[in-house]
């Protein structure tokens, strides 16, 4: 696959569909590879008039592994707002963001549609205002502001989901689709495809070193409320009812603070990506997209 090197950063990315139509970048989340992206959304998405591009963000995947910042200390981060500094990280969620518009550059595409989700959704958002011109329009999923002022995510669940994995192969992959069943919402639980998603990603690169680094970069720049209300892309925010980390209100906050935004709640969807709710998502992905004629 491709790769785009921006101050020694080489973003893995790969292309999906016709390049004459509309470029549309996939944004993942905290920890995730491309392959969050699953091949059969991103068909759909082909077949529905779009020029898909996923890409590893940094830290994971086939880009680049920053392995001299060492793990962050997030005791230390957290010390620092107490004491109202902005916390020393190894990189930042806006230097994300810059690598998604490498990846742009290195396909020499000026404006594209964007589309985050979870964590990829605040690097899409940071985005948005840092970049706007290369904006055609924004899908957000299953994300947040930061707002410190938002519920928080249901510590029972997080608990579970971050707490230590085994490193070898097998006892990782089984404890993995246990934990997406967590997440899951209401709709049936698809194991099966849990345990292929996450062998695959697995074999492919297995670096849980990054996830505490991306971790660290979500402490910056913390709320991104005040800056979203000067996106002017179309924007449609995709949230689920039953998220258990980014909750109900987070989606609404977005929606009503990012001027004109459409906000689609999906009844019973936890953190992901089951396979009934694909459909609604890429219409409303497609509907948004064709609010500028683009």
């Amino acid at each position: 696959m491709p790769k785009t090197n921006v101050n020694n950063i080489e973003i893995e990315y790969e292309t999906i569909g016709d390049p004459v139509s509309k470029p549309l970048l996939l944004i993942a989340g905290l920890g995730s590879q491309m392959l969050a992206w699953s091949d059969e959304m991103c068909e759909i998405l082909a077949n529905r008039g779009f020029f898909v591009i996923r890409f590893d963000n940094r830290d994971v995947g086939l880009s680049t592994k920053l392995e001299d910042a060492g793990i962050p200390d997030m005791m230390e981060i957290s010390a620092a707002y107490t004491r109202g500094e902005i916390p020393k990280v190894p990189y930042t969620l806006e230097d994300m963001a810059d690598d998604a518009i490498s990846v742009l550059n290195a396909l020499n595409i000026d404006k594209a549609h964007i589309c985050g989700a979870s964590m990829g959704g605040i690097i899409a958002q940071i985005l948005a205002y840092r970049h706007p011109s290369r904006l055609l329009s924004l899908t957000v999923i299953m994300s947040t502001t930061g707002n410190p002022e938002l519920p928080p995510s249901k510590s029972e669940i997080l608990m579970q989901f971050f707490a230590p994995v085994p490193s070898e192969r097998e006892a990782y992959i089984e404890e993995m689709v246990k934990r997406d069943s967590l997440i899951n919402g209401t709709f049936p639980y698809d194991e099966d495809r849990s345990r292929e998603y996450r062998t695959s990603e697995y074999d492919r690169s297995y670096y849980p070193q990054g996830i505490a680094r991306q971790l660290a970069a979500m402490a910056v720049p913390g709320n991104i409320k005040p800056y979203i209300a000067a996106i002017s892309a179309p924007t449609v925010v995709i949230h689920g009812t039953e998220d258990p980390f980014n909750l109900i209100e987070a989606g609404k906050e977005i929606a009503s603070t990012i001027p004109g935004a459409e906000l689609m709640l999906v009844d019973g969807m936890g953190h992901s990506f089951p396979r009934e709710v694909i459909p609604n998502i890429v219409n409303a992905l497609v509907a948004n997209s064709n609010k500028n004629g683009n």
